[in-house]
């Protein structure tokens, strides 16, 4: 007779691997939007919800502090400093016929083929390797002390030069 704890373990994967499935589905449709909407601004928001998709499957690997350091760095400043530069070109948002390339149906099955490669390429790679069952987990104090400790100083001249850059964004964009 099966255990509680087998049964729970059972159905949390089931779980689990539907929630990948349904993020992982999201994200692809996110992606395929990013690249095929003519809109750069949707683009970004498009890429905002791949970013975000990738965080909820780090959520999904119980690995919270890289999903939390995901939607600060990328979602949070990466996408806002895009954006940024989006609106700081002063470029017409939207499409424009100009830029578009004729040849674009001869991407699609370039890309078939990269990708068909790609997936050749991981999947014979692997072989029968598992994943070890001992791994120990790392305690989000000591990621901080490897981070903070030694690297203290460049983290801070890090941010000086990021809030400069952003000063500089201000005064470049304002209108006199």
């Amino acid at each position: 007779m099966m255990s509680v704890a087998a049964v729970f373990s059972a159905d949390l994967l089931v779980a689990q691997n539907i929630g990948f499935a349904v993020v992982a589905l999201l994200m692809i449709v996110a992606a395929l939007r990013v690249v095929t909407t003519k809109n750069v601004v949707h683009a970004a928001l498009w890429l905002v919800t791949v970013l975000a998709g990738a965080a909820a499957q780090y959520v999904l690997l119980a690995a919270e502090f890289v999903a939390v350091t995901q939607v600060l760095v990328y979602i949070g400043a990466v996408m806002v400093l895009f954006l940024f530069g989006t609106m700081l070109t002063r470029a017409r948002i939207g499409a424009e016929r100009d830029l578009n390339n004729p040849y674009w149906r001869l991407g699609i099955p370039v890309a078939g083929l990269l990708f068909a490669a790609m997936a050749i390429a991981l999947v014979s790679s692997f072989g029968d390797e598992q994943l070890p069952s001992d791994a120990r987990v790392v305690p989000i104090a000591d990621i901080s002390d490897q981070i903070f400790g030694p690297y203290l100083l460049p983290f801070w001249a890090l941010s000086f030069v990021l809030l400069a850059a952003i000063i500089g964004a201000i005064v470049l964009a304002r209108k006199d």
